[in-house]
Order: C-alpha cells, then sequence, then structure tokens
C-alpha cells in the first residue's frame, strides 16, 4: 500500500508520498487459505511521483497496485511520457503543448493506463486496482488544478477534477486512515458502526450521504489556505505523509507505508521541481557544479 498527498495553493501544487511498495501472494502456499492475501515483503524504494513531461508544470503520484501485468506503473507513466514527447505521437494523440488542458493530460494518462489493463486476464485485472492523483496547469492559465484517476478491478473509471481552480485543498489516496482522523476528524471505519447501531437499521450509503457531509463540516480541520505560501504547503504535505509512516510503524500489521519520503512542487514559473528525492546513488555524486569566474589576462 501507500500514501499520496496532494496540496493546492494560489502558489501552487505540493506532491507527496513515501517509497513503500508491498509484495502480496494469494497463493494457498503461504497464505493458507485460497483467496486470502500474505505480505511477503516490503520494500521502501519505489518511485510514485513524476513529471508527465519533462520541462513542464504537470505532474502526479501514482498508489495502489504497482504494476499492471509485468510492467510497473512508473515505467508505463515514463512511456507516455516517452510518446507525448515525440512530436509524431503527440499529433497523433492530438497533444499539443502549447494548447493543452489538466483535463487533456488526465484523459491521456487514464486512457493509457486502462489500454494496458485490457492487456491482462480476468485473473490478473482483478487484482489491479491504481489510483493516480494529477497536479498541474493547463497551458496559458494562471492556477493549478486537480484531478485524479482510478483503476478499479483493471476497470478505468471516470476521470474526476478534485477541486475548483481557486479553491485551495488536501486531497489524499492510498493508506489514509490516520490522515482521515487527522484532517477529516473522525475514522472511515465510524460508517460501519454507526450502520451496525443504528436502529432501524440504516444502509451504509444512506449514513454515508446523511451524516458525512455534517461531521466533515463541524469536525475538519482547517489546514490548508488559499495565500498559504508553496513552502508551508511543503512542510504540510511532508507532515501528513510522516504522521501516515509513523501511524503504520506503531500499528499492529506490515509497515506498508514507509521509506524516503518524496515531495514535489509544481508552479507557474518554476514548472515542476523536486524538493526531496531519493536517488540510486550516493548524495555526494548528486551535488550541484560549482562555477567559479577567473579573470583571464586581456590579449593584445
Amino acid at each position: 500500500m501507500s500514501i499520496a498527498v496532494l496540496i493546492g495553493v494560489h502558489d501552487g501544487l505540493v506532491l507527496a508520498s513515501d517509497s513503500a511498495s508491498t509484495l502480496s501472494d494469494s497463493s494457498s502456499t503461504h497464505s493458507g487459505t485460497s483467496g486470502s492475501s500474505v505480505v511477503l515483503n516490503v520494500y521502501d524504494n519505489a518511485n510514485k511521483i513524476f513529471n508527465i513531461i519533462k520541462g513542464q508544470p504537470i505532474g502526479c503520484i501514482a498508489f495502489g497496485s504497482g504494476s499492471i501485468g509485468n510492467a510497473s506503473v512508473a515505467t508505463l507513466i515514463k512511456d507516455l511520457r516517452k510518446k507525448l514527447s515525440d512530436t509524431a505521437e503527440a499529433n497523433r494523440l492530438r497533444f499539443n503543448v502549447k494548447t493543452y488542458s489538466m483535463e487533456q493530460i488526465t484523459d491521456l494518462l487514464g486512457a493509457f493506463l486502462g489500454e494496458e489493463c485490457k492487456k491482462l486476464d480476468d485473473g490478473e485485472a482483478a487484482a489491479t486496482n491504481i489510483g493516480v492523483l494529477l497536479g498541474g496547469y493547463s497551458a496559458g492559465k494562471n492556477l493549478g488544478e486537480s484531478w485524479s484517476i482510478e483503476i478499479k478491478a483493471g476497470v478505468l473509471q471516470p476521470a474526476r477534477k478534485l477541486r475548483k481552480s481557486d479553491e485551495p485543498a488536501i486531497n489524499w489516496g492510498g493508506q489514509d486512515e490516520v490522515l482521515q482522523r487527522m484532517v477529516i476528524g473522525f475514522s472511515p471505519g465510524l460508517y460501519d458502526l454507526l450502520a451496525q447501531v443504528t436502529t432501524p437499521t440504516q444502509s451504509l450509503q444512506i449514513i454515508r450521504q446523511e451524516l458525512g457531509p455534517i461531521l466533515t463540516a463541524r469536525l475538519q480541520a482547517p489546514m490548508v489556505f488559499a495565500p498559504m505560501p508553496i513552502q508551508d504547503a511543503i512542510d504540510l504535505a511532508r507532515f501528513l505523509v510522516h504522521s501516515a509512516i509513523m501511524y503504520t510503524r506503531f500499528t499492529p500489521g506490515p509497515k506498508t507505508v514507509g521509506g524516503p519520503i518524496e515531495i514535489a512542487t509544481i508552479t507557474k514559473h518554476e514548472q515542476f521541481k523536486w524538493i526531496s528525492r531519493k536517488h540510486y546513488y550516493e548524495s555526494n555524486l548528486n551535488k550541484e557544479p560549482v562555477h567559479v569566474a577567473v579573470d583571464r589576462p586581456e590579449q593584445n
């Protein structure tokens, strides 16, 4: 599992995630019961944040299933990036870097991942559940946008715009129990509990529809505001991901949220910029080169 956070303010957008990747097996050999799933290992170096088009203010965070068939979601998103960077492929997809919209980018990514899911057999498709949060600027626009893609059991769901561009918001996906508790004010398990104890028994759907908005309006913590500077949004995103990691660490079960925290920002003028990022190589090899001006003697 994982945690993905997308914060939008007027200054820009912040994308943050953990780096955990869970290897599970549902075979009776490991689980003892056919159909159940057991965690075999948790890796701490998965890549989940991507600049969808190099040099453009567009990025995304992937969570849920880490692959579609034999291809990782990271590789597939980079495959689409390569297509959009190729003039012929971009023309075929009717993508123009000067006129694109975030809605178009969302649809292109969703369709691309959805086509990959169609190649799966029924068993593989049933186990494929992916979420993607997208943030960025439509060409020529002054405010960023937040969108989401969801694939359930291998089937692409309709894309959603998560907020109005001029409204600040925190959106998240993945293993979100602690974020729901901190930001919204109650555990998502509350609905199930209320459905069990109400008399007469009410459906879970009715409780969500009628009580959910009331609880959220009264209990939600106001943590993000439109004028918030981008640095403060970065600090908030880091706090939320770190809290999810610590919650998983100190509660029973596999530590399926963890590893290095990665953060990127997207702003109108600076485009996509990494704030925190892990590398394959040691940090001393990742230093920016230092340029020193040297006075040269005039040539006669």
